[in-house]
């Protein structure tokens, strides 16, 4: 009687711990990109039907090319796709992109950038929860602004010190660009107001650029790497 009572207990734990493993398995599948992708509402995609959406997923894991008719009668194209990352090119001058992003062992995070050029390119990056519920991107991350993206390392004497102050002043529109990383979690930040600058301006701003800055993911926030 003891050895029944003992396997029918331990009969009920494997039950258990199989039931926890496949419910734990299914919330991280409802977590993956494609099927957040597919399931997010009309109007934060305008251009773009539920059935667009997944036949970009469908094209792309049978190896073909991802392009679908848009609501406006154009060509959009899914560029990239991994468990954690989508990229969407809407138009010629739109891309978009969405990365999702671990809060927890259990929880994530959406968090996507828009992308328009005409023809420097500038971003505006959105959290989302997982069910599309908007968020605070303040929470998340605080965005670059115009001197970390340049240097004075280049400053050697009186005359680049005003080179540099002039070169400051040229820049009348802070334009970047924000780009996930594909198989990281990761953030880049590109500096465009040169795109739309003249090559005479854009010139005198050059030596004192930085490259582009990177942000890390890390328990729930982007931090700039070192």
């Amino acid at each position: 009687m003891t050895d029944m009572k003992t396997n029918t207990f331990a009969f009920w734990v494997v039950l258990l711990v199989l039931v926890s493993g496949f419910a734990s398995s299914a919330s991280l599948r409802a977590q993956e990109a494609k099927t957040l992708f597919v399931n997010m509402p009309d109007s934060l995609c305008p251009l773009l039907t539920k059935v667009n959406r997944a036949d970009c997923i469908d094209f792309l894991e049978s190896k073909m090319r991802a392009v679908v008719d848009n609501r406006l009668g154009r060509k959009s194209e899914m560029t990239k796709l991994t468990k954690d990352y989508i990229c969407m090119q809407f138009t010629e001058q739109t891309s978009w992109q969405m990365k999702v992003l671990p809060l927890n062992d259990s929880v994530r995070v959406i968090a996507a950038v828009s992308t328009a050029c005409a023809p420097a390119c500038d971003s505006r990056l959105e959290f989302y929860s997982t069910d599309w519920k908007p968020l605070d991107a303040a929470s998340f991350l605080t965005l670059p602004v115009l001197d970390d993206f340049l240097s004075a390392a280049a400053v050697k004497t009186d005359a680049d010190s005003l080179a540099f102050d002039q070169a400051r002043r040229t820049v009348d529109l802070f334009l970047m660009k924000a780009d996930f990383a594909l198989d990281a979690a990761e953030l880049i930040f590109t500096f465009t107001t040169p795109d739309y600058l003249s090559k005479e301006v854009a010139d005198r701003l050059k030596p004192f650029l930085c490259a582009p800055l990177v942000y890390q993911w890390c328990q729930g926030h982007f931090t700039r790497k070192k």
